[in-house]
């Protein structure tokens, strides 16, 4: 049996209910496959949304920035967060504007996040950032110094209070106007991959590694 996330009154997906997804294993998925996410908060009751860079360990998310940040400050206090991830699968064209849709996988996050302090779970949380946007390459380059440590925050949020909600499949017309004379259907969209591009200032020598070369999503 699936194991699945309970869902609260905050994570209930209410509009379209049939598109709710609670499975962990799914959720995490989405999860894995993102690289951004949005993490709305409020400062002194203004309401904010940030995009930043994410990576899932266990049933811990962890998001950074710079230390200095607005975001970064008030959530470190216990300010509760929103963490949202979308993926964009397809274009539905339906014979009618109003049924226009998007094929697509999103994630909703709830929770209070903690600062970490530790200097091993800080870097244990950089390199978990820097393997899911290329493996193989923590090891490949140079590691944060302790500047650089003290000059980023990076908080984690505990994966309890969460749901997704996902749109698959074909166009969805009103009964009358599957006759008229109008192309309907999906322009399936992906994430393409190309050839590495050589810094200018890179050595010549230095060969292109192969988990760059060979890099897929």
């Amino acid at each position: 049996m699936p194991e699945l996330f309970p869902a609260t009154d905050r994570t209930r997906v209410v509009r379209e209910a049939n598109r709710a997804v609670y499975d962990r294993d799914a959720i995490y998925g989405i999860l894995d496959e993102g690289f951004v996410c949005h993490v709305g908060f409020a400062v002194e009751g203004q309401p904010f949304v940030i995009p930043t860079m994410y990576a899932r360990v266990g049933d811990w998310l962890y998001f950074h920035g710079s230390a200095a940040s607005r975001m970064l400050r008030g959530a470190s206090s216990g300010t509760p967060v929103c963490i949202t991830v979308t993926l964009l699968d397809g274009l539905v064209l339906a014979r009618s504007v109003f049924n226009h849709s998007m094929n697509y996988r999103s994630v909703v996050a709830l929770g209070k996040a903690v600062v970490i302090d530790d200097a091993g779970e800080k870097l244990a949380a950089l390199e978990a950032f820097t393997e899911k946007l290329i493996p193989g390459r923590w090891n490949d380059a140079r590691q944060p110094n302790e500047k650089e440590l003290k000059a980023t925050s990076i908080l984690k949020l505990p994966l309890t209070e969460v749901s997704a909600k996902v749109r698959t499949g074909d166009v969805e017309d009103d009964a009358e106007d599957y006759a008229l004379h109008v192309w309907a259907g999906v322009i399936p969209l992906r994430l393409v991959v190309d050839a590495p591009n050589r810094d200018a200032r890179c050595d010549a020598s230095i060969p292109t590694p192969a988990y760059a070369v060979n890099y897929k999503r």
